[in-house]
């Protein structure tokens, strides 16, 4: 719709024009400024005579069901499901709600006569915008009316002040963007209801036995989830089986070269029952392998090779998606750091642009300003970029290429790239991403990098041997000759060579020469090789068969799960649905990382350093989905479903009424196939344990709900022992409940919730009940106040004290669940306890080590932790735990704010800052003096304070006297560096012979082995 002079309005009425970022409501006064006039700055807007322009900061107002269909947590049972409210309500978000006052009361203002969406290009950017304006119009007559005010779009995909001024003159009427605003409120109210009711409705089922088991589900999340259970299902189920490839080292005139056996005959098998492991390289029989080194040993052999040119373009410009997997990879950002990395750059150093995006291409008419981004960064004294952003400008490589610039690839917002703002004051991390992105930046305007790859065949003839293995572990067909001698067989030997001529691009990565490549001595990667005559016979100088185990597939990175996240539409059979989903995956960029923060916080995965690894939880998630029927909510095609028919909905082709009855159908669906399940158990892959039931010595096996007894056959009812797999919503993973069954108890774990959802922590046990006459099991919270009330006396022989009690002077041991000190319990030598001192081994879900303890008591603080999770807010918060002598206990000390004070008002009195709650209070100065003191060198383990390791620890972890966290880290450290955690599962050890002798058993867990360390320590 053209509207010339831009937006027309009646008599003196004024234009609204809501962007959805401050920045972007700047950059649109900058570039209206010329044309309509100077604007005024005020506090929350813009203004001049015909516009007001101002801004959300991404959401304002969500959607919530009323007041009286919603249920609260400690209700959620069947009785209320399925919550299929009639209308949803608009709520402000908490923390924006000051900013939606000032939009709501511009947008009412009398003397505004229309509104301009001036929100995101796509479909959140116009869910923003509606939602606002209808919550500022009111509930009327069972719906959200908006303001009756008329509206137009503005529709940017380009930020410079002429495609800005080009937009105003193009303005989008409402009618054309009605489609689009169905689709997005429709996807949001979907989201809400397969997320309410599939939660609420899996939670109710797993919460049958008591307790309250939260099981979040969702859209996004679970098929995310589910991605991780099926790679981690493989890696168990994959059986690793032998196999040999031969290396050989080849003698020219010019010197020696490698290569590598190869089938050329091969071809890669097809077809859903194909083994995916056979190779051409691959020889399945040792005996096969020797033959054909001995065969081809001191032979000679004739040579073929093949040097052709290629070219490597620069990686495309980064998406957060692409920059999150970068950052991942190179320096181990998680997903969640990055996006916050990216943000402080966007927000607070103006270094980037705005980094939630899925673009990575930019608008046709930015190549002006990428031009003056280039010369900022030339004279920017970054000595590490500037150079290689003067080349580029001095070698003209700046120019219009449609692999950059292209408007059809950007689709709410461009590219990251640098800003025209030179930052300074970078953190490190923010230093590196930085540098990352400007990088890349750089080198997608070089010239390709070019390489010679050569492709050398070495033949050698020999005699003909036993028949030739082939490619697969069954055998196979060897090319052979005959000749007048007899039958001979031609072995064929790969060597790769890539020599960097022209580094173009890499130069920006400080590739100005071909580099050594890793594994380059194996005869089949990238290398320099030494020249070979046209002709010229080589010798077979040595042959090697090497012994090698095919691998399992390996676990999801934080990077590689973002990129099938991406790219889920690719898992889609259908060919309408994984079109509708090309673009878009699971998730979208922004969301993406919480996603993945989502199912660590629930305990449905965890990291181990870079891996992601499910939990039993996670697997019990996806048996109960597929036992129940309801598979749909852990699959991609679901997303793919709602994308195909919100594009529909978007071009007017489905109206959102339909799609929202079968939102609603499929809701009902899955809450009445959960809520009607009558068996027992679900059908699932389960194990069984190898500790025998502690009641009558049966067979223990897992069920869906339980671990119980099955007799002696393993096949009967048993004695009638069982016990829960998840004791107040933590499930228990099978080496957890393996130790649980072998030692009786186990914990303190983390991770459990009481009825009313609240997290807490404890240990558990299994005791023997008279009156059941079986064994059950039970929570342990640590209670050491029953040794005081029973005058049971607390030995703490053979304990090592973690320092002195800052109360009385008197060692500090572990006991239970707390640090106390010797005088707070009653022993042999003070039956009546005369200190009090105590503190938690976990405190508000924060781990505390022995180590920080120690520092506790050594220095009056410890270090800063950062897994405080309050119960009040539910926020993980950071601290240091210090010694509050006032107080007479331990308390937080938080670190000082990096932002300055508030200003207060002139002539005001600057009010003292209130004491946050439980911090430590401030000392006088003359503690200060005491604290600034030296602090005493740590202790050092002696023989009268370490313990001696027995012979067969000692071969493992060297002589003399350790304690008991030394021998722990010693032992992890020779563990490490002989590689021998279990590749399937890492939290198993492989005992070589010096560990067999310590363990008494080949493999272990790692939950067994501090138990099995106090035999050998004296």
């Amino acid at each position: 719709m053209k509207t010339a002079g831009f937006a027309k309005t009646e008599g003196s009425a004024k234009t609204l024009v809501i962007a959805e970022k401050p920045s972007v409501a700047q950059d649109i006064v900058r570039a209206l400024t010329p044309v309509a006039g100077k604007f005024d700055k005020h506090d929350d807007h813009f203004e001049n005579e015909r516009y007001v322009v101002t801004s959300a900061v991404g959401h304002l107002v969500e959607i919530a069901a009323p007041e009286e269909f919603d249920v609260k947590r400690g209700k959620w049972s069947f009785a209320h499901l399925p919550v299929l409210p009639p209308y949803f309500e608009l709520k402000p978000i908490d923390k924006t709600k000051s900013r939606l006052s000032a939009v709501v009361r511009l947008a009412k203002r009398k003397d505004v006569g229309q509104l301009i969406n001036a929100c995101d290009a796509g479909r959140e950017g116009e869910l923003i915008f509606r939602l606002i304006e209808q919550y500022a119009g009111g509930f009327k007559n069972g719906g959200y009316q908006g303001l009756g005010k008329p509206v137009q779009r503005l529709w940017l995909q380009s930020m410079t002040p002429a495609a800005i001024r080009d937009g105003f003159e193009s303005l989008r009427s409402d009618a054309q963007m009605r489609g689009l605003a169905d689709a997005a409120r429709s996807r949001s109210e979907a989201d809400w209801m397969v997320g309410i009711n599939g939660t609420r409705a899996m939670t109710a089922f797993n919460s049958r036995d008591g307790g309250f088991f939260l099981t979040t589900v969702g859209r996004v999340q679970t098929p995310t989830l589910s991605i991780v259970v099926e790679r981690e299902e493989k890696i168990r189920a994959h059986r690793s089986r032998d196999y040999w490839e031969i290396h050989g080292s080849f003698l020219a005139e010019a010197g020696e070269y490698p290569g590598k056996w190869f089938d050329p005959a091969f071809k890669k098998p097809t077809g859903d029952d194909a083994d995916l492991e056979v190779r051409a390289d691959r020889v399945w029989s040792q005996r096969d392998a020797l033959a054909i080194a001995d065969a081809v040993r001191g032979k000679a052999a004739s040579v073929k090779e093949e040097s052709k040119p290629t070219t490597q373009a620069s990686g495309l410009l980064y998406d957060l998606t692409s920059l999150q997997r970068e950052a991942n990879g190179r320096f181990g950002f998680s997903a969640k750091t990055t996006l916050q990395l990216a943000q402080s750059l966007y927000e607070r150093h103006k270094a980037l642009t705005y980094p939630r995006t899925d673009s990575r291409a930019l608008p046709e008419d930015y190549l002006p300003t990428v031009k003056e981004t280039f010369e900022m960064l030339a004279n920017s004294g970054m000595k590490h970029l500037a150079p290689h952003a003067l080349t580029a400008l001095n070698n003209n490589y700046i120019r219009p290429s449609k692999r950059i610039f292209d408007n059809s690839k950007v689709s709410d917002h461009f590219a990251i790239i640098p800003t025209l703002q030179a930052p300074s004051g970078l953190s490190e991390a923010e230093q590196k991403l930085y540098d990352l992105v400007v990088r890349r930046f750089l080198a997608v305007f070089f010239p390709s990098a070019e390489f010679m790859v050569t492709t050398r065949i070495t033949s050698v003839s020999a005699a003909q041997g036993r028949p030739k293995p082939g490619g697969a572990p069954s055998g196979g067909s060897e090319p052979h000759e005959v000749g007048s001698v007899g039958a001979r067989v031609v072995h064929h030997f790969k060597t790769e060579g890539k020599v960097l001529v022209k580094p173009g691009w890499m130069a920006v990565y400080g590739k100005e020469a071909a580099e050594d490549v890793v594994d380059a001595k194996e005869g089949d990667k990238g290398q320099n090789l030494v020249p070979v005559r046209e002709g010229e016979t080589v010798r077979t100088e040595s042959v090697e068969a090497r012994g090698l185990k095919t691998k399992p597939p390996a676990r999801y990175s934080e990077a590689t799960l973002l990129g099938a996240m991406e790219g889920a539409g690719k898992l889609v059979d259908d060919d309408e649905l994984r079109e509708a989903m090309q673009e878009k995956g699971l998730g979208t960029p922004a969301t993406r990382a919480a996603i993945i923060e989502g199912l660590l916080t629930e305990k449905y995965m965890f990291r181990e350093g870079r891996e992601i690894i499910p939990t039993a939880k996670a697997f019990q998630l996806m048996t109960l989905l597929r036992g129940l029927g309801v598979e749909e909510l852990s699959k991609a095609e679901l997303t793919g479903e709602w994308e195909y028919k919100l594009s529909q909905m978007e071009h007017g082709k489905l109206s959102r009424a339909a799609f929202m009855a079968e939102i609603a159908a499929m809701t009902e669906r899955m809450v009445k196939k959960a809520k009607e399940y009558d068996r027992d158990t679900i059908p699932g892959n389960y194990a069984t344990l190898s500790t025998p039931c502690p009641n009558c010595g049966g067979v223990v096996k897992e069920n869906y709900r339980r671990y119980t007894c099955t007799g002696k056959d393993g096949a009967s009812e048993g004695c009638g022992f069982s016990f829960g797999k998840s004791p107040a919503g933590r499930t228990f993973e099978p080496e957890e409940a393996e130790q649980l069954l072998a030692s009786k108890k186990i914990g303190p774990l983390e991770g459990f919730r009481s009825k009313a959802g609240w997290p807490f922590v404890a240990e558990i046990v299994i005791k023997f009940n008279e009156e059941d006459q079986n064994w059950k099991l039970e929570f342990d919270f640590g209670d050491d106040k029953k040794g005081e009330e029973t005058g049971e006396l607390v030995d703490f022989a053979g304990s090592e004290s973690l320092g002195a009690c800052p109360k009385c002077g008197g060692a500090v041991h572990e006991h239970g669940s707390n640090y106390v000190c010797v005088k707070a319990v009653p022993t042999a030598e003070q039956p009546t306890p005369s200190c009090d001192f105590k503190s938690g081994k976990i405190i508000l879900q924060q781990p505390v080590a022995r180590e920080q303890m120690s520092k506790l008591l050594e220095t009056g603080k410890t270090d800063l932790l950062d897994k405080f999770v309050s119960m009040r807010t539910r926020r993980a918060f950071k601290a240091f735990l210090a010694w509050d002598k006032e107080a007479g206990k331990v308390n937080f000390e938080f670190a000082p704010s990096k932002f300055p004070p508030r200003k207060t008002a002139v002539g005001a009195p600057a009010k003292a800052a209130p004491a946050k709650k439980g911090a430590a209070k401030k000392a006088p100065a003359a503690k200060k003096t005491a604290v600034a003191k030296t602090p005493k060198a740590p202790r050092k383990t002696t023989v009268a304070t370490g313990k001696q390791p027995s012979a067969a620890l000692a071969a493992v972890i060297g002589e003399g006297a350790v304690s008991r966290p030394e021998v722990v880290k010693k032992l992890w450290d020779y563990i490490k560096a002989n590689g021998l955690q279990d590749a399937a599962d890492k939290r198993r050890v492989n005992a070589d012979a010096k560990l067999a002798a310590v363990f008494g058993k080949p493999q272990v867990t790692m939950f067994e082995i501090a138990g099995l360390l106090s035999p050998h320590l004296n």
